[in-house]
Formats: C-alpha cells, sequence, structure tokens
C-alpha cells in the first residue's frame, strides 16, 4: 500500500467516487478540495495496486489565534476495512502537517462509534473534552441516519510527549460508576445515569463511561435503545468534561457487549 498527498483535479475525482462508495451520499465538491489542499490544507490518498481504498481530507483552521489542521473527513473503502488503513493515513498526516508548520490536528466523530475512537485515541492518543451536541444536523448516509449527530472533538498535539507514550493510567486505577443491564433481547441498556450523575463530585479519580460495543447493529434491532444511548451518554459526557475531565482511550472487551471511555483530568495530560 502507498500514502500520498492528493493534489490534482483527476485525483479529487477518485476521492469523489470513494465518499460515495463509503457514506452513499453527495460528494464534496471538486473546488472545495482543490483549494483547500492549495491553502493550508492536506488531502491524502491510500492506494492499494494503484486503486484508491482510502482518503483524507483537512482544511487550515483558525480560532482566538491558534492555527491548526481540521481533519474533516477519513474514509477506507468498506472492503479493506480492518487493514490499519485508516492508522496510516493519519500518521502520514501527522507527518506532513508537521513540515507544513501545525502542532494541532482537530476532527470530530461519533462517540458511539467504538472503532471510530479506538483508533483516535487508544491509537493516535488524541484526547476529547468537548462534545458538540448534533453536530452536523440531519444527515441520511448509512451511518448516521436517524440520529442526532452528536460528536467529541478531538485534539491530536502532534508535537506533543502525550502521544509518544503509554498512558501511566489504566481501568484497574479508575472508577466504574455507570451500570447497565441486558434487555429480553440481550442488548445492553445503560440504567441509573441520571441518579449517579447528581452524586458525582469534583475529585481527579479517572472514571469509565460504557458505550455499545456495536452500535450499529444495536441501532438496527432497536432504534429506540440507541437513541436512548445517545441521550444518556450526551449528558454523561458533557457533565464530565464541565468537570475538567477529557477522554484518553477505550478500554475494549472481547466477551461484554459494552467497551468503556477511559476519562482522566485534562491538567494531568502533557499536552
Amino acid at each position: 500500500m502507498i500514502t500520498r498527498r492528493l493534489m490534482t483535479n483527476s485525483e479529487m475525482k477518485l476521492v469523489q467516487q470513494l465518499e460515495q462508495n463509503v457514506w452513499n451520499m453527495e460528494p464534496i465538491p471538486l473546488h472545495q478540495t482543490l483549494t483547500a489542499s492549495q491553502n493550508g490544507g492536506l488531502v491524502l490518498g491510500a492506494f492499494f495496486n494503484e486503486e484508491l481504498v482510502g482518503f483524507s481530507y483537512g482544511f487550515a483552521g483558525f480560532n482566538q489565534g491558534k492555527a491548526y489542521l481540521c481533519s474533516h473527513m477519513l474514509g477506507i473503502d468498506p472492503g479493506y476495512r480492518g487493514k490499519g488503513i485508516g492508522a496510516s493515513l493519519k500518521h502520514e498526516q501527522k507527518a506532513l502537517a508537521r513540515e507544513m508548520g501545525y502542532d494541532l490536528i482537530v476532527w470530530t466523530f461519533d462517540p458511539l462509534e467504538t472503532r471510530n475512537g479506538y483508533l483516535n485515541l487508544s491509537k493516535l492518543h488524541a484526547i476529547c473534552s468537548t462534545y458538540v451536541e448534533d453536530c452536523y444536523g440531519e444527515m441520511d448516509d448509512n451511518f448516521n441516519s436517524g440520529m442526532p449527530s452528536d460528536r467529541f472533538k478531538v485534539e491530536w498535539w502532534i508535537n506533543s510527549s502525550h502521544i509518544e507514550k503509554e498512558l501511566s493510567v489504566n481501568e484497574e486505577q479508575a472508577q466504574s460508576i455507570f451500570s447497565y443491564e441486558l434487555t429480553e433481547t440481550g442488548l445492553p441498556k445503560l440504567i441509573n445515569s441520571e441518579m449517579i450523575l447528581q452524586g458525582i463530585q469534583d475529585n481527579e479519580q479517572p472514571i469509565l463511561v460504557p458505550v455499545p460495543a456495536h452500535f450499529q447493529e444495536l441501532k438496527s434491532q432497536n432504534y429506540e435503545l440507541a437513541l436512548d444511548w445517545r441521550y444518556k451518554t450526551r449528558e454523561i459526557f458533557q457533565t464530565l468534561f464541565a468537570k475538567g475531565y477529557a477522554v484518553v482511550s477505550i478500554v475494549k472487551s472481547d466477551d461484554k457487549p459494552v467497551h468503556q471511555y477511559l476519562l482522566v483530568q485534562k491538567h494531568t495530560l502533557e499536552v
């Protein structure tokens, strides 16, 4: 597999075709991706036997005097998922962004999509302390249809020591204060979260927050339960972020219907 920067009109057309294949929606206009790539943005492609099988698209961002790269899209051909292509694209993005003078890359992802969360947090060591409600409004693509488009906004401090070393905390040191039960059909359901949130005190101890291990499957089987997870986890993360916490990793489980986000106090991180 070869990963390289994309700059030409014909290359951007290949990106459009892959966008449609991944999300089944109208792609970003060529004039947008071309202009962004020529003005501080970065479009990358992953090729297998000269076929585009993955891409990332980012544009220059600026907020409160700070310049950064906003990594807006990352798409992998469905037939090539699970092969490390997303991680390869992100690492190439990091290297080129450094050469361009950036020290921060930001992007969003759905906190209930744990495959994305594991890559972004556990493998790349991005962090998140910002929760955006219904970030993109109503969406009708393959993954987001019918759900509020809530997102984590992550920060990837690409010159920091945090991304180069393993976390100094793990799940054994964290509080597991949120509980779930199984429905009659064996799906996980979060219980008593409102009462637990009311009792959370300000402290420094890490906290674990469960989310469904396979959210798309859960949504296809029980839409109302999927909405319940969305609204309850929204309240949990907003409350914990307001208390100074940041999400730093996902703890995966092979034998349980949930994975768990690990949160620590943000001021303890070397970013």
